[in-house]
């Protein structure tokens, strides 16, 4: 671990270096330091597995901190090392090291800061607001950045996978009845749910950089429940404002976990809708067009629909993507996706309602 650290022009020496957090994507390790005038560090061993342009990654990931600091810094903001990731370069100016084996990077640890989980409406609100002000502050950004995992939430490409899976059908298990009700479930939808790539073909919905991964967890506050700022930077990359709102809801309002399999457990939140849209619209009303307004509850639905597509299409495909714990698995989470998907749309008329009040 030394000598990889030592690739990095970090300030002071290591004392140690331990693990630190329990990340499913990266390995991370925190780096202490001799001398109390120098910083402690992050240690990551990047996934290119998840990731493979690591050259893609960083370039986004100090992209993206470097603009927020400059925007940090115009409005004279107090302790900015606190309120925005910073990455150490190598000795020879990249921001990631190759060891022979394993990619990695280092980042200043901010200390005494709190990390959250869960859903409430409290923290419902702080997420549709960290976020959106996250979007804002990215908004101009004048650097082009790529797709660090590419067509994440290209519904049309989702599709089309399910497509070639019922294609191929392995195992037969797209013959099935209750197989072929669901397909044709989501077929009946499927021009519907493709209107955000046709309306930004058209050119009339723009891609911004959004942060793909949108929950409590990637917020990091401070000891007095104060918002310092956004981690995991990873999926930061242009997407639909969509990307950052949908991908909330559709976890956190629904009022059981995604696979169980009682149906009657699946309800769509309103309350957590309206804390998270309350917190969004507060930060985003700045730069949001009228066209990305209108298609907020159509994000709420786009998905839980894009996710019954990838769930069915790893059914189908014989379970090579989700882990499962039975063979049904991915069945009952489809099942589960669609049920929400459902309560969704029953939502519409109160979630555009609710919006237009908010404005």
């Amino acid at each position: 671990m030394k000598e990889i650290i030592s690739h990095f022009a970090i300030q002071g020496t290591v004392k140690e270096v331990r693990p630190l957090g329990n990340g499913l994507i990266n390995t991370t390790y925190k780096v202490e330091t001799e001398e109390a005038d120098a910083p402690d560090y992050v240690l990551q061993n990047v996934n290119v597995a998840i990731f493979p342009d690591i050259d893609l990654l960083m370039h986004n990931i100090v992209e993206v901190t470097g603009h927020i600091r400059k925007k940090l810094e115009a409005i004279g903001t107090y302790d900015i090392d606190r309120k925005v990731l910073q990455f150490v370069p190598t000795t020879d100016g990249k921001y990631y090291y190759y060891d022979g084996e394993k990619y990695w990077r280092i980042m200043v640890f901010i200390p005494d800061t709190v990390s959250k989980s869960g859903v409430s409406l409290e923290s419902s609100y702080i997420v549709g607001k960290t976020f959106a002000n996250f979007q804002a502050m990215l908004a101009d950004i004048p650097s082009e950045l790529g797709e660090t995992i590419k067509d994440f939430h290209n519904i049309e490409w989702r599709l089309q996978q399910l497509k070639d899976a019922v294609a191929a059908d392995p195992l037969g298990r797209a013959k099935e009845p209750e197989a072929q009700e669901i397909l044709a479930e989501i077929q009946k939808r499927a021009e519907f749910m493709s209107k955000s790539e046709r309306l930004h073909r058209e050119g009339k919905l723009p891609k911004r950089i959004c942060h793909c991964d949108t929950k409590v967890d990637n917020i990091l506050f401070d000891t007095e429940d104060n918002v310092l700022c956004v981690i995991d930077l990873d999926t930061a990359m242009p997407s639909f404002i969509f990307s950052d709102f949908g991908d909330f809801l559709r976890s956190a309002a629904n009022t059981t976990r995604e696979d169980d399999p009682d149906l009657k457990n699946v309800s769509f939140n309103f309350d957590v809708f309206q804390s998270f849209t309350k917190g969004y619209l507060e930060g985003a009303r700045c730069f949001l067009t009228p066209i990305e307004i209108e298609n907020l509850p159509y994000a709420t639905a786009l998905f839980p629909y894009m996710q019954t597509v990838r769930f069915f299409a790893d059914y189908i495909n014989g379970d090579t993507y989700y882990k499962v714990q039975y063979p049904e698995h991915n069945l009952i989470r489809t099942r589960n996706q669609l049920r929400l998907l459902q309560c969704v749309e029953e939502a519409f008329p109160q979630m555009e309602e609710f919006i237009q009040s908010q404005l």
